[in-house]
């Protein structure tokens, strides 16, 4: 397994790995894939990362900006997707171990993560990875017409923006 960073051409598999976690009902608030161009406008151009064996295209990782505010600068919310065939396989550690590393030669101090109760996996490698869980916004969204709440956590950089 490598990780790499993501290009156009590999939209159309990000997108159905994409899928595959929209249509579990506990990864995202998103109801429908995204064009291209809508996605790319959406995450920082930086830390957009591809998992890939000899097989193909395993998972993704990318950044958001939190704001547009010039205080939040440094902080950024991550997306990671695996496909449904490769979970368990270590491939979510490999890519968030990446993000993390190209996130802070950027100078991001911050990375967060809103995720479901129920997206276990999810909550089980951002703790395995240093993130700490800061609270829960009850019944932030909807989806599908079901009130869902959204567990936060945040890991600070030990190296970037330390004065």
């Amino acid at each position: 397994m490598v990780v790499r960073e993501m290009i156009q051409d590999d939209w159309d598999t990000v997108s159905k790995i994409y899928a595959a976690g929209i249509a579990t009902g506990f990864a995202t608030f998103e109801q429908n894939i995204p064009s291209y161009e809508a996605w790319d406008r959406a995450h920082l151009k930086a830390c957009r990362l591809i998992a890939q064996d000899d097989q193909g295209l395993l998972g993704w990782a990318a950044l958001s900006a939190v704001s547009s505010r010039c205080v939040y600068g440094g902080v950024a919310e991550v997306s990671i997707y695996i496909g449904p065939e490769h979970r368990g396989r270590g491939v979510g550690k490999l890519l968030m171990e990446a993000l993390i590393d190209s996130s802070e030669r950027i100078g991001l101090w911050t990375l967060q993560s809103g995720i479901f109760p129920e997206n276990l996996g999810s909550i089980k490698l951002h703790e395995k990875m240093g993130f700490r869980y800061i609270g829960k916004r009850e019944r932030v969204g909807k989806l599908h017409g079901i009130w869902k709440d959204n567990l936060l956590f945040e890991r600070r950089s030990a190296t970037v923006g330390i004065d």
